[in-house]
C-alpha cells in the first residue's frame, strides 16, 4: 500500500521495499562515514529509520518535492546549532539576518552562537517527517532520511538502480499499527 502511493509521487522514479539483508549492509555502512576534514557525521535519520519495521526506498529526481524541514545541521556536542541547511521556503528570512553567513545557496553558518570551549562539531542528519506516508490510515511513526553516498549507492546497485547524480534516494520508515514489537 505504501509503495504503491509512493510510485505515485510526482519525481518518484522508483519505489520498493529494502529487506532485512540490506537494512543491515546499510546500518554498517552508516557507522563508519565521515564528512570531509574529519568532522563526523551523525546521521540519527538513518538510525531511526533502520529501527522502524518496515522500510521503503524511493529514488527520486528534481521534480520531486523539498523537505519539509532542514535534512543537515552543523552542530556543537553542547547542542548549539551552528549552522542548517536553507530551504527555499526560508531564504529570504535567512537573507535578511545579520547573524548569518551563506557558505553556500542552501546552507548558512549562524555568526552569534559560539560553541562551550572545547565542544567539538559534527553534522547532524535528523530524521525528516514524510507527509504522504503520514497520512495513510494504519501507518505510524513514520520518519525519512537520505543514506549516505555509500548507502545510496548501495540500495541503487542492489536494485539495479543507475547510479546517476541527477537522482537520489530517500529511506522511509514507519510501523503500522498491527505490528508486533
Amino acid at each position: 500500500m505504501v509503495v504503491e502511493r509512493l510510485k505515485q509521487l510526482d519525481g518518484v522514479l522508483y519505489a520498493f521495499e529494502i529487506t532485512p539483508g540490506i537494512k543491515d549492509q546499510l546500518r554498517e555502512i552508516e557507522r563508519q562515514i565521515r564528512a570531509t576534514l574529519g568532522i563526523e557525521v551523525k546521521n540519527t535519520g538513518v538510525e531511526e529509520c533502520l529501527k522502524k519495521n518496515h522500510i521503503v526506498c524511493i529514488i527520486k529526481d528534481k521534480r520531486f518535492r523539498p523537505p519539509p524541514e532542514p535534512t543537515i545541521y552543523l552542530v556543537a556536542d553542547d547542542g548549539t546549532i551552528l549552522g542548517q541547511e536553507v530551504l527555499e521556503k526560508d531564504r529570504s528570512k535567512f537573507q535578511c539576518s545579520d547573524h548569518v553567513i551563506f557558505l553556500s545557496d542552501d546552507f548558512v553558518v549562524f555568526t552569534d552562537r559560539r560553541p562551550k570551549p572545547g565542544c567539538k562539531e559534527y553534522f547532524l542528519m535528523p530524521p525528516v517527517r514524510f507527509p504522504e506516508v503520514e497520512v495513510i490510515d494504519g501507518v505510524k511513526n513514520v520518519v525519512s532520511c537520505s543514506p549516505s553516498p555509500l548507502g545510496d549507492l548501495l540500495i541503487r546497485k542492489v536494485h539495479g538502480v543507475t547510479d546517476d547524480p541527477r537522482l537520489a534516494s530517500v529511506l522511509i520508515g514507519f510501523d503500522v499499527e498491527n505490528d508486533v514489537t
